[in-house]
C-alpha cells in the first residue's frame, strides 16, 4: 500500500497548481521557468563535485535537422528538439522513449502564451537536462533500461503531438513524424526491444501513437507502450459541468487533431470525445502498461473539482491535502477511483496489459528516479513502478497492481519520508505535468 506520510509529502506543492483553466498556460509558464532554474543551478554545482552525479545523467539539446523543410515547427516556428543518450553493452540495440507532459492550449491567446515559453519554443528549452527515472543511466536507479538507448522528446505544440498544419503552428503530427525519421536514421531502425512512454499530456500521446510506433520499427522487435499519468477521465465537475469534455473540444477544434484520432472511434462518435483514452483504448493492438494514481492531483483539481465548480472554495484545502478532506468528500473522490477502475474494468482482461494504480496525490511518477525505483519509492505488493514494469515488459510476470483506497492506506514495507530533494522548489512543480 501506498504511504501516509509519502502522501503527507505530497501535499504542500498543491498551492502551486493552475488555478483555472483560464490561466492553464501561465502555469507551465511559470513552472517550466522554475524548474529550468533550479536544474540549471544544479548542474553548475555538480560540475564543482562530479562524484555526486555522473557526467552521463547530463544530456544536451539536439534540434531536429529537417523540421524546418518539413513544416514541422513548434508553436513558434522554432525547430522541435529533443536530448538522446547512446545505448551500451546489452542495451545497445534497446530503445526507451519518454514524451514530456505539459498540458494543452485551447485558444490563440493560449496557445501565443506557450510560445514564449519551452512548451510552444525550442528556444526557451534547457541546453541540457538530467536524464532521471525511466531514463536514468544507473542500473540501481533503473534496472531494467539502464543501459539502453534513451530519448527524451521535447514537448512544444500544445496538442499532444496530434495536430494539423491548417492555422498557424499547429504541426504536433508532423513534430512526430519527422522525429521518428530522424531517430530511425540513428539506429532506432534496428530496434530489437523498444518501449514508448510518456507523462501527461506526453502519456497521452504515447496512446494516441503506440500502434504508429509499433509499425514503424522491425516486425521482430518487442514494442510496448507506457502511459503515466495520461488516461483522463470524461468525467462530469461536482457541479455536474463537462469541464474537460469542453476544453478538449476547443483542443481539438482549434489544432485540427481529428485526423490524427483513432479511426475507428471518430467514425462511432465526434472526434474531441476520441481525444479521452477510455474511448479508444480497447482499440489499440501494442500492449499497454498505464501508471496511474487513482486520486490524480491534476485531474482532481482540474476536472473534477475545478474553481469555477466550486465557488465557496468549500474544497480548496482538500484539494491541496487530502488528509484536509472531510469524510464526505473522501467519498467523493473515492467515487472518482471508483470511475477509473469500472472504466478500466474489461480493458484489464487483457493479458498484455499491465497497470500499477497507487492511492497517491500526485502526477506523473516515472521520470524521477526517488518514484521510479528507490528505497523509498511507491510500493504495491512489494513492487515499485520500476519493478512492476519491468516485470510487464519482460514477461516475467502478470503485473496488474491495484492499490487501496486512500482512506484505508496504512504504514507498508520499504516506504520511509521521502527525501527533501524530490520537494525542492520548482522541482516539485512539474509533477503537476
Amino acid at each position: 500500500m501506498a504511504n501516509q506520510r509519502l502522501l503527507r509529502r505530497l501535499m504542500w506543492w498543491r498551492k502551486w497548481a493552475k488555478r483555472d483553466w483560464a490561466i492553464a498556460a501561465s502555469a507551465a509558464v511559470f513552472a517550466v521557468s522554475i524548474v529550468s532554474f533550479s536544474l540549471i543551478f544544479d548542474f553548475h554545482s555538480k560540475q564543482s563535485n562530479h562524484h555526486t552525479t555522473p557526467p552521463t545523467s547530463w544530456v544536451p539539446l539536439t534540434l531536429l535537422r529537417n523540421a524546418h523543410d518539413r513544416g514541422a515547427l513548434c508553436l513558434d516556428g522554432s525547430l522541435p528538439g529533443y536530448h538522446f543518450q547512446k545505448g551500451f553493452g546489452s542495451g545497445s540495440h534497446n530503445w526507451v522513449l519518454h514524451i514530456e507532459g505539459g498540458g494543452w492550449c485551447d485558444s490563440i491567446e493560449s496557445c501565443s502564451t506557450r510560445k514564449r515559453t519551452a512548451l510552444g519554443s525550442s528556444k526557451y528549452m534547457e541546453s541540457q537536462v538530467e536524464f532521471a527515472g525511466i531514463l536514468s543511466p544507473e542500473l540501481s536507479q533503473n534496472p531494467d533500461f539502464f543501459n539502453w538507448n534513451k530519448v527524451k522528446i521535447r514537448y512544444c505544440d500544445g496538442g499532444s503531438f496530434s495536430g494539423h498544419p491548417e492555422k498557424l503552428f499547429f504541426r504536433g503530427q508532423l513534430i512526430w513524424e519527422a522525429l521518428m525519421d530522424e531517430l530511425l536514421s540513428v539506429g532506432l531502425s534496428n530496434a530489437r526491444q523498444a518501449l514508448l512512454s510518456g507523462c501527461s499530456a506526453g502519456g497521452l500521446a504515447t496512446l494516441i501513437h503506440c500502434d504508429d510506433f509499433q509499425e514503424i520499427l522491425p516486425k521482430a522487435a518487442t514494442v510496448k507502450c507506457l502511459a503515466d499519468a495520461g488516461f483522463f477521465l470524461n468525467e462530469k465537475d461536482i457541479a455536474g459541468n463537462r469541464t474537460i469534455e469542453s476544453f478538449y473540444q476547443d483542443v481539438v477544434n482549434l489544432q485540427g487533431i481529428a485526423k490524427s484520432l483513432n479511426k475507428d472511434c471518430v467514425a462511432r462518435m465526434e472526434p474531441a470525445k476520441c481525444f479521452f483514452p477510455q474511448e479508444f483504448i480497447r482499440n489499440i493492438k501494442t500492449p499497454i502498461f498505464l501508471v496511474h494514481p487513482a486520486y490524480d492531483f491534476w485531474q482532481i483539481k482540474n476536472i473534477f473539482v475545478p474553481d469555477s465548480s466550486d465557488p465557496r472554495g468549500n474544497w480548496f484545502n482538500c484539494k491541496l491535502n487530502i488528509h484536509n478532506c472531510s469524510p464526505s468528500q473522501i467519498e467523493v473522490l473515492t467515487g472518482y477511483r471508483d470511475s477509473l477502475l469500472k472504466l478500466l474494468s474489461d480493458f484489464l482482461q487483457n493479458k498484455d496489459v499491465g497497470v500499477f494504480i497507487d492511492s497517491c496525490f500526485v502526477h506523473c511518477q516515472t521520470w524521477m528516479s526517488l518514484t521510479w525505483h528507490s528505497p523509498n519509492s511507491p510500493r504495491i505488493n512489494h513492487k515499485t513502478i520500476a519493478e512492476s514494469v519491468g516485470d510487464w515488459y519482460f514477461n516475467r510476470k502478470t503485473s496488474k497492481q491495484v492499490d487501496c483506497p486512500s482512506e484505508s492506506v496504512e504504514e507498508s514495507e520499504g516506504m520511509v519520508e521521502m527525501a527533501a530533494v524530490l520537494f525542492a522548489p520548482g522541482l516539485a512543480n512539474v509533477l503537476m505535468w
